[in-house]
């Protein structure tokens, strides 16, 4: 039987005799399907297609597609390659629906496909969203769409967020959706040499981050719902009475961020029946948005090089590894931020992690009572599992020592606002790697400016990955 660096000859033609399929190689992997055969229609909808990691080298098609032909029929299967043939550790899976999809997530992460060998699986998503940055601030949603619509093809939404301060001017940046990721690549491509213009003034154009997806299953559990478009000088307890006011004691606590907020509800039932009358509302004059929040802590945040070794930056047993999901608003640019490519997963924040590291435990359920007698026993942080780990200057610690590297250095800074406040941000500096960070977004206390920066900083540190790799994988 004839064997090649692309896996056994016959056996992919078998393959391809028995389903009907057809198989092409183009640019660096191997297409199988795309359509099917007798397909008809346009290509599924975003959300249906998964990443697979850590593949070993010495298996191909003939084996990959029967096993993810268990979880739904397949669209198409694409099989990264080396120049040489050999596969390089990670494909895409493209499933006719993204029920499909999710089973093959469930079913197949963490498959051991070899003695010893597991592969992870994710759902990948194309990226369609372009940040532009440095729009004058006085224009509308409106406007913003007409010019761009002008200049590129294929838009197909724009989202502004308004000033926490003034209401009737945007922050400077926007999000403009497209059609498909083809079509924000194009647009990318034309506006990104630097020189294009809106309204006389230059502006910055560069990929911003997919909104990560979550399973129906887990959403239908959260009982968290995310509250922007607040004032700046909007309290805490100003919301606490707010989303009491419909049932009194529904309301666990309340955790405010600038301009957004996390209202942590008793019950499922009461969260949804808040967002229901509190969406649009004025509160402090300001009418806010209310929806669902999206919990981090259940997918976790395994990374994968393109040859299927995990990143040494936590653990790799499932459900040990951490994510942060950035809010919508954060522009997307800053120091360290840099390119997503198509079929990554969503991207990790500058901004706070919407749960602020809760992951739907709540604190009573995290503290127990120590009696007289208890025995203690020491231990160092690198014991822990990151999902032991509720803050970002915790889980930096965490990665530093696990790297051998030196202890992170927190410099504080400050600057006055405009009123007159002081506004605090940290520098990290790693000096054995000679690396240094800072966010681009200023705190009014030292705990969330030190949190924001190490959450920026692990960010930062996976991104340096993604633009080796281009690829990442929740495990």
């Amino acid at each position: 039987m004839e064997k090649n660096g692309q896996g056994d000859d016959r056996a992919l033609l078998a393959l391809m005799d028995k389903s009907g399929y057809s198989m092409i190689q183009v640019n660096g992997q191997r297409k199988y399907g795309g359509p099917p055969p007798g397909w008809e229609g346009p290509p599924p909808p975003r959300g249906c297609e998964v990443f697979v990691g850590k593949i070993p080298r010495n298996i191909y098609e003939d084996t990959l597609v029967p096993l993810f032909e268990q979880a739904g029929v397949i669209y198409e299967f694409r099989l990264m390659l080396e120049f040489s043939g050999e596969n390089r550790g990670y494909a895409f899976v493209m499933y006719t629906s993204r029920e499909d999809a999710q089973h093959a997530i469930k079913l197949l992460n963490n498959y051991e496909i070899q003695a010893g060998k597991f592969i992870g699986v994710c759902v990948s998503l194309d990226n369609c969203r372009l940040f532009i940055g440095s729009i004058p601030k006085d224009k509308k949603r409106e406007e913003i769409k007409e010019e761009m619509m002008k200049v590129t093809e294929g838009v197909t939404d724009v989202i502004v967020y308004a000033s926490p301060t003034d209401k009737t001017k945007n922050r400077g940046f926007a999000f403009v959706e497209y059609e498909s990721h083809r079509a924000a690549a194009m647009a990318r491509r034309k506006l990104i040499p630097g020189t294009f213009q809106l309204w006389g003034q230059t502006v910055l154009v560069d990929w911003a981050h997919p909104e990560k997806d979550v399973d129906e299953e887990t959403m239908q559990h959260v009982r968290v719902l995310y509250v922007r478009n607040l004032m700046s000088y909007t309290t805490e307890e100003t919301l606490f009475a707010e989303f009491s006011s419909l049932k009194p004691g529904s309301v666990e606590r309340v955790k405010k961020i600038t301009d957004y907020a996390f209202v942590h509800f008793n019950t499922r039932e009461d969260a949804m029946a808040a967002l229901h009358a509190t969406n649009g509302k004025l509160v402090d004059g300001s009418p806010i948005e209310v929806t669902l929040a999206k919990p981090t802590g259940k997918d976790g945040g395994q990374r994968f090089s393109n040859r299927g070794s995990s990143i040494n930056c936590c653990n790799n047993s499932p459900g040990n590894s951490f994510i942060f999901q950035s809010k919508p608003e954060n522009p997307g640019f800053g120091i360290g931020i840099g390119p997503l490519s198509n079929g990554t997963v969503s991207g990790l924040p500058l901004s706070m992690s919407p749960y602020q590291g809760s992951s739907f435990t709540q604190n009573a359920e995290c503290m127990f009572p120590m009696h007289p007698g208890t025995t203690l026993f020491p231990m160092t942080i690198l014991s822990l599992k990151p999902s032991q780990m509720s803050s970002a200057v915790s889980l930096l610690e965490y990665c530093c020592l696990k790297n051998n590297w030196t202890l992170p250095e927190y410099l504080l800074y400050y600057t006055l606002s405009q009123e007159g406040k002081m506004l605090l941000i940290c520098k990290v500096v790693i000096n054995s790697t000679r690396s240094s960070f800072m966010p681009n977004k200023l705190c009014t206390v030292l705990d969330d400016a030190k949190e924001l920066a190490a959450q920026h900083v692990l960010w930062s540190l996976g991104e340096r990955e993604r633009n080796k790799t281009h690829l990442h994988c929740i495990d």
